[in-house]
This record gives C-alpha cells, sequence and structure tokens, in this order.
C-alpha cells in the first residue's frame, strides 16, 4: 500500500514542543520530497513546510520559521517536523504528502502519497 502516516500530535501549552513524524511505505521514499501541511476547521490548507529529497532545500513558512525544523531519515523512510515554542495559532491538522520537489512546493497534485489521517495538534495557553 502506498501511504504515509502521520503522528506525534498532541496537546502542548503555548511554548511547548512536539515532534511530528511522517511515515512512508509503499514507495521509494528517498526518491521523493516531502510536505507538511496544516489545516485548522474552516481554513484554507496551508504549507508549513518541506523538504527535498536531496536535503538541501529546506523549507519554512514565515509563520513558524525559526521554530519548527523538518529533516528526514531516509534510512527509516520518515520526515520529521521539531514544532518548538509554539503557539495557538499552530493549532490545526498536520498532514504530510509526499510528490515531486514542485508539486510539494506548490502544495498541489499529484502527489505520490498524501494526507493519510493527519495528525492533531492543539496548542493552549
Amino acid at each position: 500500500q502506498v501511504q504515509v502516516v502521520e503522528s506525534g500530535g498532541g496537546l502542548v501549552q503555548t511554548g511547548g514542543s512536539l515532534r511530528l513524524s511522517c511515515a512512508a511505505s509503499g514507495f521509494t521514499f528517498d526518491y521523493w520530497a516531502i510536505g507538511w501541511f496544516r489545516q485548522a476547521p474552516g481554513k484554507e490548507r496551508e504549507s508549513v513546510s518541506h523538504i527535498s529529497s536531496s536535503r538541501n532545500s529546506p523549507y519554512h513558512a514565515d509563520s513558524v520559521k525559526g521554530r519548527f525544523a523538518i529533516s528526514r531519515d531516509n534510512a527509516k523512510d520518515t520526515v520529521y517536523l521539531q514544532m518548538n515554542n509554539l503557539k495557538p495559532e499552530d493549532t490545526a491538522i498536520y498532514y504530510c504528502a509526499a510528490g515531486s520537489y514542485v508539486n510539494v512546493v506548490a502544495g498541489s497534485e499529484p502527489y505520490i502519497a498524501s494526507w493519510g489521517q493527519g495528525t492533531q495538534v492543539t496548542v493552549s495557553s
């Protein structure tokens, strides 16, 4: 089965940290770029971060820059999103997607695998 599975979310206080994981299976993981996206109820899905297959082009949205860090461990077929200094506005369901770099950057289909069930991140004060 070609899929990605997100995990690591939870409930934290403002200023807390979480590490999200995106575990991939069913495709050649290290060939593809991986992106993290999030969506809050009633809001548009937004790109949070992405990383190329080479790991040389990490990207973080301005809203999370300096607080979040994306990384990948190709040996484990997993991409991580380290989330520090969390804020209430970070509350959302977080999803990952794998695809060509241009598609991940654009946040557009087609992807090799995408979304899964997502993982809920809730930040309270």
